[in-house]
């Protein structure tokens, strides 16, 4: 047996002539003596192995990976660590819906976690995008695995997370699809009857987004000084309309109304009221101004298939309702409103996101920019 120094571990041969290392250690989480052997058949493979076990103590790392299946603590982590964070319950199932569908199933999900490599996560991607998956997909599926391995390290199921070995799979750069203001009055006009005109109408001024104007409340309306606040929006979660806060403290934020914007929220305010004097018992008072003949909240895919209606009315080709947002935007930005004033009127966490979206604007603005540069220097 070949001694080294204490907590240094110790080499010897077998009796079949391979070699073990053990190694004498103070467990950090429990503070308890534990030892760990390794095993390899020449007297170098096995040192290089002790050194591993040295530094990973050294660390405070588990000196030996959990055999546990990637399957099993991801369903783990989606019940723990995944559900006590603070994500919007929105993100939580979207996550949840990753690993069930993307994650769980073999071969990753089969795998166990001390046998992980830096190839199994390529080969998850490579599989993912020959499936036919998106690029911002195979993205999340990344970052959600990425976590989840994250909290396996903290957990000291794990000494290190083969996700940082691999490149965050990117995503293609798309224009935003914008209209100008033709095209949106065109789409407008042709809603003219629809139920939910108001809120395309509404979008289209402010630049919100859609569930923030279905989740928009009366009380965060003043129309007598004319601004809005978005505190509030609907989606979808668990196949149930849920009202749930803003995506970011950023998108909780104040919107200046237009005279026009504000008649027009007077004359919902009226009509709504004559809906509820008509609904009687059956009404649902939620606050929303927004709403269905009931009260109730509105189906945002209601929204999208009466913008659909109009753009095909108007003879408009792929539109969604997003679409009036990146118009709103574009034609600020072309209009020379600063982008600052732009990332704040649209709840983006920093000017960077609006300079990502729209830096495509227009080249007749820089255009312009550049030509009043030159005509104020007299060139």
């Amino acid at each position: 047996m070949s001694k080294r120094a204490s907590g240094e571990g110790s080499i010897r041969q077998r009796p079949n002539g391979t070699w073990e290392a053990r190694i004498s250690y103070v467990d950090s989480a429990t503070g308890g003596r534990k030892s760990h052997s390794v095993y390899a058949k020449t007297a170098e493979a096995v040192r290089d192995k002790l050194d591993q076990a040295r530094d990973r103590i050294k660390e405070q790392a588990p000196v030996r990976d959990s055999s546990q299946l990637v399957a099993d603590w991801l369903t783990h982590w989606s019940g723990t660590s995944l559900e006590a964070s603070n994500r919007k319950e929105s993100t939580k199932e979207l996550c949840r819906g990753i690993v069930r569908k993307h994650l769980v199933p073999p071969p990753l999900g089969t795998m166990r976690l001390d046998r992980l490599r830096k190839t199994d996560i390529d080969g998850l991607i490579v599989e993912l995008r020959r499936r036919g998956l998106s690029d911002a997909t195979v993205r999340r599926v990344y970052t959600v695995l990425r976590g989840a391995l994250d909290d396996a390290v903290l957990d000291g199921l794990v000494a290190r997370n083969p996700c940082q070995l691999v490149r965050r799979p990117g995503a293609e750069h798309k224009e935003a699809r914008h209209l100008d203001a033709d095209d949106v009055s065109a789409v407008l006009k042709a809603a003219e009857g629809s139920r939910y005109r108001a809120v395309l109408v509404l979008i289209a001024a402010t630049g919100l987004r859609r569930g923030e104007a279905l989740g928009l409340h009366w009380q965060h309306v003043n129309l007598n000084e004319g601004w809005l606040k978005v505190r509030s929006t609907v989606r979808r979660v668990n196949d149930e309309l849920t009202i749930t806060e803003p995506k970011s403290e950023r998108s909780r934020r104040t919107v200046p109304l237009s005279p026009a914007i504000v008649a027009m929220l007077k004359a919902q305010k009226a009509h709504q009221a004559a809906e509820r004097l008509h609904a009687g018992d059956r009404w649902t008072d939620t606050g929303l101004v927004f709403t269905t003949e009931f009260g109730t909240p509105v189906e945002p895919r209601n929204l999208l298939r009466t913008i659909k209606v109009a753009a095909a009315r108007a003879g408009v080709d792929n539109v969604g309702v997003h679409t009036l947002r990146h118009s709103a935007a574009v034609a600020w930005l072309e209009a020379g409103v600063h982008i600052k004033a732009v990332a704040d009127l649209l709840g983006h966490s920093s000017i960077s996101i609006t300079g990502d979206i729209y830096g495509h604007t227009s080249d007749a603005t820089t255009r312009a920019a550049v030509d009043g540069l030159s005509g104020a220097l007299g060139l």
